[in-house]
């Protein structure tokens, strides 16, 4: 039977299936870090004192790349080459997403309104990188091998989410409320159709390595485009909304370490 548990356990059993899952991972979170690294390095006076929380939130992206890397290692295998065409932190930057590397790059300090584009950026990012380690965290909790490392990046990626909520509330109430609701529209609609062409891309790379027939691609691929077609229609609107968290000051502290794998 064709399911989410079913496919993934499939890519994880097989080594070069496994190899580019890890691989590219490791790539989206360690580009996560550098640019959380860039954006504490460059905030504003007037929002110097979210900074350690810029910085807690880059070191956790770091510390993900690192675990997705161990799991490599300790399966003796060595990272892959990420194909362009699976790469969800490039691709949104060429659709005008978040702020983009060439002015991360700069020794320019950024403005309030960069401080809100990254926020909102963020918290949509954030709301899809949630849902897929509570979906990994459902399946391989108690995973030998996985297992630790699927609860602590679930664990870091739900207070990365509650982080972006309350710091957009606190702009939201300054006046800023139009603005994100914009910026967050925006980013909801750009980000659901890059993660489809993500989806088919990573699909589509998987079904090589693992050789899948033709009916069985295209049922996944069937099922992306039904998924995004619900993004599309309603499913954004998920993305958008704000709410007080359960978390308060969610990365008010060092990130965690993360020993056993990095």
């Amino acid at each position: 039977m064709l399911s989410a548990k079913n496919l993934f356990q499939e890519i994880l059993d097989d080594d070069e299936s496994f190899r580019l899952f890890c691989s590219i991972a490791a790539s989206g979170e360690s580009q996560g870090g550098w640019e959380n690294g860039r954006i504490a390095a460059l905030v504003p006076e007037s929002q110097r004192a979210l900074a350690p929380r810029i910085t807690r939130h880059g070191a956790d992206e770091d510390k993900h790349g690192r675990i997705f890397n161990a799991l490599l290692k300790k399966r003796g295998l060595t990272p892959a080459e990420v194909p362009g065409d699976t790469d969800y932190t490039m691709l949104l930057e060429r659709h005008g997403i978040g702020l983009a590397h060439a002015r991360l790059g700069r020794e320019e300090p950024l403005t309030e309104r960069d401080i809100i584009t990254y926020l909102a950026h963020s918290r949509v990012t954030e709301q899809r990188a949630s849902e897929q380690m509570r979906l990994l965290r459902k399946y391989f909790a108690d995973h030998p091998d996985l297992g630790r490392a699927v609860k602590m990046i679930s664990n870091d990626e739900d207070n990365h989410l509650a982080y972006c909520h309350e710091e957009l509330l606190r702009f939201a109430a300054a006046g800023h409320g139009r603005t994100i609701q914009r910026i967050l529209r925006e980013c909801a609609l750009a980000e659901i159709g890059v993660y489809r062409d993500v989806s088919l891309a990573v699909m589509d790379h998987m079904g090589r390595i693992l050789g899948w027939s033709r009916a069985r691609a295209a049922v996944l691929a069937a099922g992306i485009h039904a998924v995004y077609a619900y993004e599309r229609a309603v499913g954004w609107r998920r993305m958008v909304s704000l709410a007080p968290p359960e978390r308060r000051d969610a990365l008010g502290g060092p990130a965690v370490p993360a020993p056993e794998f990095a």
